[in-house]
């Protein structure tokens, strides 16, 4: 009788059958009374014992030896014993006959094959101590083999690695081995990579679609292997990603989970340092265009070293763009920030140099433009990028502000220069205002100068002297009267408008307007109170 074996050419540890033919057993003379047709169940351990009560000492899977005196004199007590085994879980019973039975009664045969518990009787006396040390052998062999096997998997996906192979190549190596389709994927369920093929053939993206999401449920469907790729340092718990084994062509046993467990252990080193070579390179991209900006490279060597860094814009005009994030992406987060925007921004359709700079968490970049005209349109896809990269990538802190987005002007590198250092200081003072999926940097030259401003006691008192009756209003009344005047001044003083945006009637809004005007001591007609106002309420995002 030969064992099976699984996919992969790894046995599949020791089974009923197989425990049959070792010679201890062998010499017993072993009849199958009941589930010849199930002998390909394994085993897990052996135990031997002649209690009634042995099932509660059983945990499943085991090979239980006995010479029956535990199964009781009476039917109903041996119903019940088998019965009770039956529910553990055990793999199979074996009972010698002897003293104890000659044969073994109807009861104990039809519960089993009731129960499905294969039964079998000796008809030699066997030494138990033996027969437990030849399976015993059996399974540590077994379980040694499987480790052979797993660690045959983990040399040849680190050869792939050597060699100059990737990620692609270490899941194809698992997916050969295993006989499935084998997917990496982020912790959310995004697909990252694919390798191997379905049943007759199917693609692997193929299989992916079939069955998206049917491995994330709680439990995940039997035979799957799921297996976390730690990221974050050691003891951090952290997890980076995760690998996914489906059962779609064939089953899959315990040796693949361990190949999987020694692939993830690859996988962990090898995104480990595509991020941080991923990050240095951002962050390479990041210093060029900050000593750009800030002067400590001259404009007519800034081409030459654009060029070794990737960027060959041509002859157009350079659009600076720098998106403020603030201190909301950790410190390991800038990475996966780095690899996300880079992938957006590969589909804008004009060349795009952008790097990170996680000390004053910004995201700096320079656009090549084919003419002036279509500084909108590619401003707006840039935009569009980067906010996708940080939605993508996850990394900004529940509750944090929106990313801001802010747009310089295009010109020359000596105008590049200029609008990266502009655009940086101008998407700092931006914080705060009114979400927008860009800001044009020219139009925000007064919150610039504002927050240039923000330690200085005279803008303080500007924004106490000429809205502070307001403020102190809204922190004790309701309905609060500082958003109907920033509405107000936003339209221009037109009331119709006014009246629109913050669905109220005409004659409630002139009400608030006249308490405003009794409140300031002023007439909201004035130009240089309004005037005066407007700077008023942009300023007081930046005092206390």
């Amino acid at each position: 009788m030969s064992h099976p074996s699984v996919p992969g050419g790894a046995p599949a540890g020791i089974t009923v059958g197989r425990a049959l033919e070792l010679p201890t057993l062998r010499s017993g003379l072993p009849e199958i009374l009941v589930g010849a047709d199930a002998l390909h169940r394994p085993v897990r351990w052996v135990h031997a014992g002649e209690v009634p009560h042995i099932a509660s000492l059983l945990k499943g899977g085991e090979l239980l030896l006995t010479t029956g005196y535990g199964l009781g004199a009476r039917p109903a007590d041996q119903r019940a014993f088998v019965r009770t085994l039956a529910e553990r879980g055990i793999a199979a019973l074996v009972v010698e006959l002897g003293p104890r039975f000659t044969r073994l009664p109807a009861a104990i045969v039809d519960t089993a094959r009731a129960a499905g518990l294969p039964l079998v009787q000796l008809h030699r006396e066997v030494p138990f101590v033996t027969v437990t040390e030849e399976i015993h052998t059996e399974i540590v062999n077994g379980h040694y083999a499987l480790l052979q096997r797993a660690e045959e998997v983990h040399r040849r996906c680190t050869e792939a690695l050597l060699a100059g192979g990737g990620i692609p190549q270490v899941l194809a190596v698992l997916a050969g081995f295993g006989g499935n389709p084998v997917f990496l994927e982020t912790t959310g369920g995004r697909l990252l990579y694919a390798a191997g093929s379905g049943p007759e053939g199917a693609d692997a993206l193929q299989v992916w679609e079939g069955l998206r999401g049917t491995h994330q449920q709680d439990p995940p469907p039997a035979g799957s292997v799921l297996v976390d790729i730690p990221g974050g340092g050691p003891g951090t718990g952290a997890v980076r990603a995760r690998l996914v084994l489906l059962p779609v062509c064939a089953p899959l046993a315990p040796v693949h989970r361990m190949a999987a467990e020694r692939v993830a252990g690859v996988l962990a080193v090898v995104l480990m340092q595509a991020r941080q070579e991923e990050e240095l390179a951002a962050r390479g991209r990041g210093d060029f265009l900050t000593d750009l900006a800030e002067g400590r490279i001259a404009p007519q060597d800034a081409p030459a070293q654009a060029r070794v860094l990737g960027f060959r814009p041509g002859d157009g005009p350079l659009l600076p763009v720098v998106m403020r994030l603030g201190d909301t992406v950790s410190a390991g987060g800038w990475a996966v920030l780095a690899r996300a925007v880079a992938e957006e921004l590969a589909a804008v359709g004009v060349p795009v140099l952008p790097g990170v700079r996680p000390v004053e968490g910004r995201v700096p970049l320079l656009a090549g433009l084919r003419s002036e005209g279509e500084r909108a349109a590619v401003a707006d896809r840039v935009a569009a990028a980067l906010r996708a990269g940080v939605e993508r990538a996850g990394v900004q802190r529940p509750g944090a502000p929106p990313p801001v987005v802010v747009v310089g002007v295009a010109g020359g590198w000596p105008a590049a220069a200029t609008g990266l250092r502009h655009a940086a200081e101008a998407a700092t003072a931006a914080q705060g205002l009114a979400d927008r999926p860009w800001y044009d940097a020219r139009r925000l030259d007064i919150d610039l100068l504002l927050w240039r401003l923000r330690d200085h006691p005279d803008l303080a008192a500007f924004v106490e002297r000429t809205i502070g009756p307001l403020r102190e209003h809204d922190r004790r009344s309701r309905p609060p009267l500082l958003p109907t005047l920033e509405t107000y001044l936003a339209h221009a003083g037109r009331k119709a408008e006014t009246a629109r945006e913050l669905h109220l009637n005409r004659q409630t809004l002139y009400n608030r307007l006249a308490r405003i005007g009794e409140l300031l001591g002023t007439d909201l007609d004035d130009p240089h109170t309004v005037l005066a106002l407007g700077l008023a309420l942009r300023a007081r995002r930046h005092v206390p």
